[in-house]
This record gives C-alpha cells, sequence and structure tokens, in this order.
C-alpha cells in the first residue's frame, strides 16, 4: 500500500510539472510555440477535483516581455490550444515600458495579449493614473479602453467620461459622452476630446465650454485646442468668449490665460451689455487687464435708431457728388423713393457687412418698424474701461444765455471805403422767417446728429462697480497610497454623479447668449446718469471700484446714416459724460447741409443731444436751388443748445458771418444775397421755426442784388465743399477712404470762382442766366446808378 500511494503522488506530480510552460524552453519544450505563458514563481499549488485544472497561489508569470501577478489564478487551453490565464485580488501587470495595470480580477488571452480587467482597475503611466471599473487593455497596440465610466489624472489635471481609448506609445487619450475635465484654473465640458499627458493638450472635436473656477469667464468652441498647462487656446469653429458682461466671437480665437489677451480673426463681434457697447471687425484683440478692445481690418459699430423725424418736408441735397445735376423735381422725387428704400432696407446689411450682423442680429429687432442703422468705421476702433476718477470731463464753459461775448479785432472785409446810401424806394425790412433757408438747413443737419449721437448713449454707465465674487480654491489631489484602493469605487461614484450633473454644450447655447446679449446692448435704459459738462462733483465723489468706458476711433473716420454722413481724422467718446469730440478736419453732411469745423463737441444727457460746440473755423453750407450758390453761416465758434431733440438757440461767436441767398419761392430763382456780420449771431427756435434773429455789436448787414453778386463776395473765408469725401452707401463707407487734400491747399476744394464751379455743372448756366434775367425785370422800376451798389440793412440795436 505504501509503494502505491508513492506512485500515484509521482504521476500527479509529473502531469503538474509538465502541464505548465518551462522558463527558458525551447518552442517545442514550450509545447506549441512563443504564445505560451512561463510560470515564473508561486508560493504553493492544489488540483481542483472538479475541473482537474492546478490553481497558484500568489503565481507570476511571464508572457513576452510582460510579468503577470495575482493573489491566485490558474491557467486553461481551448480546443484550439490556445491559452487563457485568470488571475483573482491583486492583479498586477507589469509592462517592459514600466507601465503597471492594478485590479481585482483579470481574464488574459495570451494569443490576442488581451487582458480584461473587473473592479478597482487602475493603470499607472508615467505621470498618468487611469482608473475604472472595466478596462480592456490590447498588450500588443499598448491601447486600453472603458465603457463603463472612469478618469485619468495627469500632472493636476482630472479627466472624467463614459467612454475613453487611451494610446500609451503616444499619451494620447480619446473621451466620449460626458467629459468633464478639472484643472487647478479651469472646468472644461464637452462630449468628445483627445487629451495628450506628455504636453498637457486637449483638442476639442464638438461643442465646448472651458470655465475659469470663479464662473466669471467662459471660452466656448466646436474646434480646436487648449492647453491646461499654459493655458494657451486656439479655436476655429463657432467660437466665443465671454468675461462677464463681455462678449467676443470670431472665426478664429487666440486666448492666453496668463496674460488675459484674446485675439480674435475675421467676422469679429465684441459686445459689451453693461456700457452697452458693441463693434464688428475684421481683427479684434481683447485685454482683459484694461478690458479694452481694439478692432481693426474694416472695423465697424452699427447703431439701430428710431427713425422718428416729424418733418415731411423733403430736401434737396446739394451736396450729394454727382456728374450731372438733375432737375429739381427729378431730385425730389429720387429723395422719396430713396427713404423709402432705405426703410426696407433696414433689415438687410451688405455684403460685406451681413455676414456678422445677420448671425447676431435677433429676428424681432430687425423687424421692428421706422428704424434705421447708423455705421461708423476706421482704420482702428479702440475702447477701454478706465477708472471713473481718472476720467476727465470737459469745461467748455457752454451757457444757454449765450455766455461771454468774444470781442474779435475788426476785420477789412474791403468794402468799407464804397460810399453807400440807403434806397428808400426798396423794402429793405427783413422777416427772420426769411433767413430759414440757411438756418433750417443747418438746423436739420445738428438735429439728424442728434439721432446718430443718441443712439450711441450709454446710460448707467457713469458709476459702475464691477462686483467681487470669492475665489475658489481648487483643492490639491490627496496622494495617499494606503487609501487608493479602497477609493477607486468611491471616486468612480462620485465622477459618475459629476458627469450627471454637468451642464454639456450642445451647440446651440453660444448662439443664444450672442443674440441676447446685442439685444441687450441696443436697449437702452430707461434711467440715465450723465456727468453735466465740466461737473466734477460726481466724478469724486465716486467709488474707487466706479469705472467707465472711452471709445476711440482712428484714423480715416467715416459714419454712414440713410439721412447722414460724416468724415473726421479721430473721434473719441467719454461714456461718463456722453461726450463726443471730433477731430482732424471733422465735416458732417445731412439733408443739403455741410458742417464743418477744427473740432466738433456733442454732448448726451437723458439720451437726447443736449447740447453742440463747432470750434475754430466753424462753418454751416449748403447750396441753393441746385445751382453753385451756397448759404454760408461762419464764426469762430458756433455753439447750439437743444430741447426735446430740437435746436432751442444758436449762437455764432466771434467774427460772426451769415451769407444768404433769398429765393423767390414762386419762381424758383434766386433774387438777393443777404450779408450780416457781427460779434455774435443769436438765433431762438421754437418748433424747428426761427423765432427771433439778432446781431449783436459790430452789426454790418447788406442786401446784395444778385446781379451785384460776384466771385469775390459770394463765398466767406474759409470756404469748403468737398461732397467727394461723403460716403455715399453702406459699401462705399467700408471700401473707399477719405481723399488727401492736396498740398497747398488752403481747404480741400476750395472753390476760387464761380466761373469755375459753373464749369463742372454745365447744366446750371442756363439758370443762372434765367435768374439774372428775372432779376433784372424784377428791379427795373428802381433802375439808377445808386441801385449798382450794395444796400445796407438798419442795424439792430
Amino acid at each position: 500500500m505504501k509503494y502505491w500511494l508513492i506512485f500515484i503522488f509521482f504521476v500527479v506530480g509529473a502531469q503538474l510539472t509538465f502541464g505548465q510552460t518551462p522558463i527558458g524552453g525551447t518552442p517545442i519544450q514550450q509545447g506549441g510555440g512563443q504564445d505560451r505563458l512561463n510560470l515564473v514563481s508561486s508560493s504553493s499549488g492544489r488540483i481542483n477535483a472538479k475541473t482537474g485544472q492546478m490553481i497558484f497561489y500568489r503565481p507570476v508569470y511571464e508572457h513576452k516581455g510582460s510579468t503577470l501577478s495575482a493573489d491566485s489564478g490558474y491557467i486553461y487551453e481551448d480546443e484550439l490550444k490556445r491559452q487563457f490565464f485568470e488571475a483573482f485580488g491583486n492583479v498586477v501587470i507589469t509592462q517592459p515600458s514600466g507601465t503597471v495595470i492594478y485590479s481585482d480580477y483579470l481574464h488574459y488571452d495570451a494569443t490576442a495579449q488581451h487582458a480584461r480587467l473587473n473592479k478597482n482597475v487602475k493603470m499607472v503611466d508615467g505621470t498618468s493614473t487611469l482608473t475604472t471599473n472595466f478596462l480592456t487593455y490590447k498588450m500588443r497596440a499598448k491601447v486600453g479602453t472603458y465603457t463603463g465610466g472612469g478618469r485619468i489624472i495627469s500632472q493636476g489635471d482630472t479627466i472624467t467620461s463614459k467612454n475613453a481609448y487611451y494610446f500609451e506609445d503616444t499619451k494620447d487619450a480619446y473621451f466620449r459622452n460626458a467629459v468633464v475635465v478639472r484643472t487647478p484654473n479651469v472646468k472644461i465640458y464637452t462630449d468628445t476630446m483627445r487629451y495628450n499627458s506628455a504636453d498637457r493638450m486637449t483638442y476639442f472635436f464638438g461643442p465646448t465650454n472651458i470655465k475659469d473656477n470663479t464662473g466669471e469667464k467662459n471660452l466656448y468652441t466646436e474646434r480646436g485646442h487648449y492647453n491646461t498647462g499654459t493655458g494657451i487656446a486656439d479655436f476655429n469653429k463657432n467660437n466665443l468668449y465671454t468675461e462677464g458682461t463681455k462678449f467676443l466671437k470670431g472665426d478664429s480665437l487666440h486666448y492666453e490665460r496668463e496674460s488675459g489677451i484674446g485675439k480674435a480673426y475675421r467676422n469679429v463681434v465684441f459686445i459689451d451689455t453693461l456700457d452697452k457697447f458693441y463693434a464688428y471687425g475684421g481683427f479684434g484683440l481683447y485685454r482683459q487687464s484694461d478690458e479694452s478692445i481694439t478692432m481693426t481690418e474694416k472695423p465697424l459699430i452699427i447703431t439701430l435708431v428710431k427713425n422718428d423725424s416729424t418733418d415731411n418736408n423733403v430736401k434737396i441735397d446739394s451736396t450729394e457728388n454727382t456728374d450731372e445735376v438733375k432737375s429739381r423735381r427729378e431730385r425730389r422725387r429720387e429723395q422719396r423713393e430713396l427713404e423709402e428704400q432705405e426703410i426696407l432696407e433696414i433689415e438687410t446689411e451688405t455684403d460685406s457687412i451681413s455676414s456678422v450682423e445677420s448671425e447676431v442680429i435677433p429676428p424681432k429687432l430687425k423687424e421692428e418698424a421706422k428704424m434705421d442703422s447708423v455705421f461708423l468705421t476706421a482704420d482702428t476702433l479702440f475702447s477701454r474701461a478706465i477708472p471713473l476718477k481718472e476720467y476727465i470731463a470737459l469745461d467748455l464753459k457752454l451757457d444757454r444765455s449765450g455766455g461771454e461775448l468774444i470781442i474779435e479785432d475788426d476785420v477789412d472785409y474791403g468794402d468799407d471805403d464804397l460810399n453807400l446810401e440807403v434806397d428808400s424806394t426798396m423794402d429793405l425790412e427783413v422777416d427772420s422767417t426769411a433767413l430759414k433757408l440757411n438756418l433750417d438747413s443747418g438746423e436739420m443737419a445738428i438735429d439728424d446728429l442728434e439721432q446718430v449721437i443718441s443712439s450711441k448713449s450709454y446710460p448707467d454707465s457713469t458709476l459702475k462697480t464691477i462686483p467681487q465674487k470669492p475665489v475658489i480654491q481648487a483643492k490639491k489631489p490627496q496622494n495617499n497610497k494606503k487609501d487608493e484602493p479602497l477609493s477607486i469605487e468611491a471616486t468612480i461614484k462620485a465622477d459618475s454623479l459629476t458627469r450627471q450633473n454637468a451642464i454639456i454644450p450642445t451647440g446651440s447655447e453660444a448662439d443664444s447668449l450672442l443674440n441676447n446679449a446685442l439685444k441687450v446692448a441696443q436697449t437702452q435704459d430707461t434711467i440715465t446718469k450723465n456727468i453735466p459738462v465740466g461737473d466734477s462733483t460726481t466724478i469724486d465723489a465716486a467709488s474707487d471700484t466706479a469705472r467707465t468706458r472711452i471709445v476711440k476711433a482712428y484714423y480715416n473716420v467715416r459714419l454712414f446714416k440713410s439721412d447722414l454722413q460724416a468724415v473726421a481724422d479721430s473721434v473719441y467718446y467719454g461714456m461718463a459724460d456722453s461726450m463726443f469730440r471730433f477731430m482732424g478736419r471733422p465735416m458732417i453732411w445731412a439733408q443739403g447741409s455741410q458742417i464743418s469745423a477744427d473740432t466738433i463737441f456733442m454732448q448726451i444727457l437723458n439720451q437726447q443731444l443736449d447740447n453742440a460746440l463747432l470750434k475754430e473755423n466753424a462753418m454751416m453750407v449748403n447750396a441753393v436751388l441746385d445751382t453753385v450758390k451756397f448759404n454760408q453761416l461762419k464764426g469762430r465758434k458756433i455753439t447750439a443748445f437743444f430741447a426735446n431733440n430740437n435746436i432751442d438757440r444758436l449762437y455764432v461767436d466771434g467774427n460772426a458771418e451769415n451769407l444768404i441767398f433769398m429765393e423767390n419761392t414762386e419762381l424758383g430763382i434766386i433774387t438777393d444775397m443777404f450779408h450780416d456780420r457781427g460779434a455774435r449771431i443769436k438765433i431762438k427756435m421754437e418748433g424747428k421755426k426761427i423765432i427771433d434773429y439778432v446781431s449783436v455789436r459790430k452789426v454790418d448787414q447788406k442786401v446784395y442784388p444778385f446781379k451785384m453778386v460776384t466771385q469775390e463776395n459770394e463765398i466767406l473765408p474759409g470756404f469748403i465743399w468737398r461732397p467727394q469725401d461723403r460716403p455715399t452707401s453702406k459699401e462705399d463707407l467700408l471700401n473707399r477712404r477719405r481723399e488727401i487734400p492736396k498740398a497747398g491747399e488752403e481747404g480741400p476744394n476750395l472753390p476760387q470762382t464761380s466761373e469755375q464751379i459753373t464749369k463742372d455743372i454745365s447744366s446750371e448756366k442756363g439758370l443762372i442766366d434765367a435768374v439774372q434775367e428775372t432779376v433784372s425785370k424784377e428791379t427795373k422800376k428802381v433802375e439808377n446808378t445808386e441801385k449798382e451798389k450794395p444796400v445796407p440793412l438798419k442795424q439792430a440795436n
């Protein structure tokens, strides 16, 4: 009996010994090739009576350079002699590259080198750690996959998703379904993403939000990449950057977290809903430090304004730059058609603008009736927020009663030596309403300017306090090895809850945000806070955190509206006092009038134009009856005050002059020229009608019969007439720049004689001859030598 037991033990031991592949054996000894696992060591083993398989405890196997170990495990074969290894408890796979995988269970296919790991799975690859509850790992390709939720931690970045693929060789991980990235600085929400753990670069292929930990800033894109280490982002599809009340959009977007600089390219839109400011352009540069935006490459500010003019009289636009002059009736008819067409075209932008505006203007705004668009462009548009206490409000010393009278030296006009006598046969009483031709056209120009400026008023921007939000400190990840195996299940549950609560963008949120922001920016507040001219009390009382926005436009500033256009070298606007400053040969055209000065100031109070100042070489000009004669009002400065959007009073100071061509409205001809000079001309209006006209001090008033109008006296000194500078359309606004005056010109296109102007408009010769003939007939009864001299008016006291 004793010998039989020894024999049986010997046979079983031999079977167990040759049932495992010997280490270092030849292919023949390994029983079928190199795909066999080699047992390196084990603490013990036993036979499973039911299956006849040998179970080893603490076995260590080697397979093609990798080692596999566990608390226990066994090997079995299928009918094709393929080897499989099942391991239980504290499974560890160590690869030649240094990657180590841990789990509670392993099923390993030796032929395919596929490992399926379950429960508390953790893969450590250099600086990256992957955890999940189920992982499929292809050891030959070095690719790991989980589909039931998991996370990867790398250099401070924690990424969780439902599905993921990890490539060990390239250090790339592809994530799908509810992807959430948490870093010390930002959180990322997306549905599809690639992450490279070596350079900490994330790549996005669908709607993505990148939010800072305060929740104040957000980057949105549908394609691009972001470096979680450097904070540099480059996006190129449906991109939007938001920071509080500010929005920046572009076809391409570059952002640098450390410097706070954002750059947008092509179809750029910038909106600040707090300051009611928005602009478009081909390139935009945003600086977070001073909340500034710089726009270039055909930058454009578009403002929707109400076209609420109550004047139904159609004005002839004598400043239009055309090759041939049409009849008065044709011009009026075309003007009416133009106004009707402009109202219909308000909702349709030009080809160069529609690609931007059509994406951001809400349909409701487009459908509003009686709205008009104001377009402002320049080589560069710049706007930034500054501390309110640093803003210097201008003190223009404006006074609605006229203020201090400017005393100028007498000017030699060259006609003081004439021996003038009053012709008692002529009616020299001048009705103040006869001055309406000149002043009404000028009034209309400034009235139209009110619509442009009031549309750009930014109420509630004087005292702004940026709310201080608490900064949430990101918690540093714990690295306690003792707790890691026990915390994997807990972290997986926490990640699952995070993904469920995460708001993953779908692609429609960005457009909705931008449209709503534009709608808010275009809606004026009901309560306004403006600082009157020169009022420094409000600024001094402002808190240290109060801020205001300034806007600069330079160079080649151009403005277009259906009934108003303007040009200047530069424009400065301060939202604290709503003061516009037009500088560098500013010029404005509005319904037949041209307005110019060295500098033009305009201020808005309570959403209405309150005052305007034309400083140095101020002049208002408009053509008369489609001829080459011009009504002119000039002075050292012209000051206008407004009430209910209409001119209330007008002051012309400093060698004030008014030159008006009187017309016979029935015959449609010019009869006389009225020339008024004085230290000041005061005009008071009510309901767009002149109710008082007064010349003050050193008054010199004359009436010239039309035959006595010469090239020397029909144009005031400093006369400027440049219709070619006027933007003629929205396309022209963006594609044509202002002409530079030729060297040696005293004024742009200063006409020297009436004959020179008439040569440019040959069709007017017959009209001028007819006017002269009519004047001759009207004055036939007073033909004498005295009639050939200009007639002075009775001076007003």
